[in-house]
Formats: structure tokens, sequence, C-alpha cells
């Protein structure tokens, strides 16, 4: 049995970059940098068109949303990965992945390929969701806090 591609762990540079406030949902936006790698206007770009058609859309329809989330912007080794993720019915956590890789024109398929996270988002990920229930699962729910409360 096969274990399949492995790569060795090393830290990446994490940083806030800003507060986004899209459609329904303000979004603390964090930079995750592979080895060599920078969020490029391109990027920044291909999040804004993202998180406005697809992600907000997807908010709105959905309902119960907490207008409350975070992005990670995330030039990997072999592609980008644009990570959105907005807070609904007080304690659930959903997610919309666009992916690309360098090589290819056209973003991955994330329904076929149901990634949820790499283990570098998983970290903001993890921080987040700590932050979300100190700040907001209290008896007096603070988006204040929660908006300048950083993974990073």
């Amino acid at each position: 049995m096969s274990n399949g591609p492995l790569e060795l762990y090393a830290p990446r540079d994490t940083a806030f970059r800003a507060v986004w406030e899209i459609g329904v949902v303000t979004f603390k936006v964090y930079d995750l940098l592979a080895q060599g790698r920078t969020v490029t206007t391109d990027v920044i770009d291909a999040a804004d068109r993202f998180l406005r058609e697809e992600v907000v859309r997807d908010a709105e329809k959905m309902g119960d949303s907490n207008g409350l989330g975070f992005v990670i912007l995330h030039p990997g080794d072999l592609g980008v990965t644009i990570a959105a993720q907005w807070w609904s019915q007080g304690s659930v956590l959903c997610q919309r992945i666009y992916r690309r890789q360098y090589d290819d024109d056209v973003p991955l398929d994330t329904i076929r390929r149901p990634s949820v996270a790499c283990v570098w988002e998983l970290e903001i990920i993890n921080a987040e969701q700590t932050i979300w229930r100190e700040t907001m699962m209290t008896l007096r729910p603070d988006r204040f806090a929660y908006l300048n409360t950083l993974a990073t």
C-alpha cells in the first residue's frame, strides 16, 4: 500500500491583509505564503470576483448568515487557493474554495476534488474558530472584537 505523495512540513508566512465588506458578509482577509510566493494583484482580483460572484451569493441564498467570515489568499507551491469561510446559524462554518494550478487557466473542480484545506490553512481555520467562540458565542457577542482579533 502506498502512502501517496508526501511533503515535509515547514511553517509558512501568514499576515493579516484587511477587512473586506462585500455584500452581506464582512471578511477578515489573510495572506498565507509558500516559500518565494506573494499575493499578486491577479490573486486579489480573482478573490474579489470569487467572493462577489459566488461566495456572497451562496451566503445570501443559504440564509442564516451571521455576516462575518474570513478569507485565506494562499499562493502555494503548485497553485493558488482562495478559501472563503463565513459563519452561519451562530456556530456553523461554511466554506467555498477556489483553486487554480499555476500552469492552468481554468480553476480546479472543487466538487470533484472535495478537499477542505491544507495543513497551513487549517492553522488559520482553527485559530478563527477559537476567536469565534471567544468573541461571538458569549452572552454579549462582540462583532468588533471578532473583526479585530487576528489568527496571526
